[in-house]
């Protein structure tokens, strides 16, 4: 089974998975996913994306589903999101596992530099063991509550940190096909497949399959599997993993070859930076390029943007994604990883540009 293969999964729970008709946090499914986790995601790097804020923020308030203003939304989702992660907490103690929250608003994910700060932020939080917690940041984004119940939200998630695996578990056992059969695979999201849809919503839903759809496209599209299961019941990931009833998209390429393409995306390099013999050899070898191996940079360019990487002789070498901005590597420029941090004042990334972050030309 692919989940049992995969290093980082991403599991985004609907709000229906989380909160019940009358509003209610649903503490023993969450109990039964967490044991889940604990069996099935040890030794890997576990992300949920959850829904349910607004829903359990309209309980606390006492406030009935209807249609409800945008800026009253979002003053629900501020007040729900509390609520939400409390109960988390309280479940995740209860086995010792440490959780985190983020906050995400679609900036945040489509927007080449803070995408790459958020990757981090999930990074440290792995280092640390602990599972981020994620929700949609509804008091800020207008277009945020619209944006499919978290669906894309999980699928950008996904793409940032480099899943392996997105699992999406919901009220329903996967995609249908029009005889209202299951369908196992899909490889590719047309025309003929958002035909299968049915839109219809469920009480505190947000989005539909169509949401997920889009969610599918964008996990196809950068090498991440993606399983739309049915989590009405406990135990969602025992039962995806031993009664096998799922769809599961496939991606077209690999999470390398995705990475790939979105670093070389850009026709433009904002800056270069020049290394010396030992830095060539070494990134050749598929190591970072650290700063003891860079001679001189030509900027100005920021953190996250796009760099050339050249040799002593013009030769262009590599394109990557820079840790530190120009300035900053000026200061470092041929100094061990170890005196950065006295450098800058503080400790960054120990690589000029990571491994992950660059594509040989």
């Amino acid at each position: 089974m692919l989940v049992n293969n995969s290093k980082k999964i991403v599991i985004k729970l609907g709000s229906s998975t989380v909160v019940d008709k009358l509003g209610n946090f649903k503490k023993k499914w969450v109990t039964s996913l967490i044991k889940d986790i604990k069996k099935y995601g040890e030794g890997k790097s576990i992300v949920i994306v959850s829904s349910g804020a607004i829903a359990l923020g309209q309980k606390y308030l006492k406030i009935k589903k209807k249609k409800i203003k945008l800026e009253t939304s979002q003053a629900i989702a501020a007040i729900g999101q509390i609520h939400l992660s409390g109960e988390f907490q309280k479940l995740f103690d209860k086995f010792n596992v440490k959780i985190g929250q983020i906050l995400i608003s679609p900036d945040d994910t489509e927007q080449r530099k803070r995408a790459l700060n958020v990757r981090n932020t999930f990074e440290n939080l792995f280092k640390l063991r602990a599972i981020p917690i994620v929700n949609e940041n509804d008091t800020t984004a207008t277009s945020e509550i619209k944006y499919g119940d978290n669906d894309r939200l999980a699928a950008r998630v996904a793409q940032i940190i480099g899943a392996d695996t997105l699992i999406i578990l919901t009220d329903v056992d996967g995609l249908y096909d029009k005889s209202k059969k299951i369908v196992k695979t899909v490889n590719r999201i047309d025309e003929k497949i958002y035909s299968l849809v049915d839109d219809s919503k469920n009480l505190y839903g947000s989005g539909g399959i169509h949401t997920k759809l889009d969610a599918a496209k964008i996990c196809i599209n950068s090498g991440c599997h993606m399983f739309i299961a049915n989590g009405k019941k406990e135990n969602p990931i025992k039962k995806l993993v031993q009664n096998k009833i799922f769809t599961h998209f496939i991606p077209k390429i690999s999470r390398l070859d995705a990475r790939k393409r979105w670093i070389i995306s850009s026709l433009n390099s904002s800056g270069k930076i020049y290394i010396d013999d030992g830095a060539v050899k070494a990134l050749f070898n598929g190591k970072s390029l650290l700063a003891a191996g860079v001679t001189k940079i030509k900027g100005p360019f920021d953190k996250g943007e796009n760099i050339l990487i050249l040799d002593k002789n013009e030769n262009q070498l590599a394109r990557g994604l820079a840790s530190f901005n120009s300035v900053e590597i000026e200061k470092i420029k041929g100094k061990q990883s170890n005196e950065i941090e006295k450098i800058l004042g503080y400790l960054g990334k120990s690589e000029i540009i990571h491994k992950d972050d660059m594509v040989k030309l």
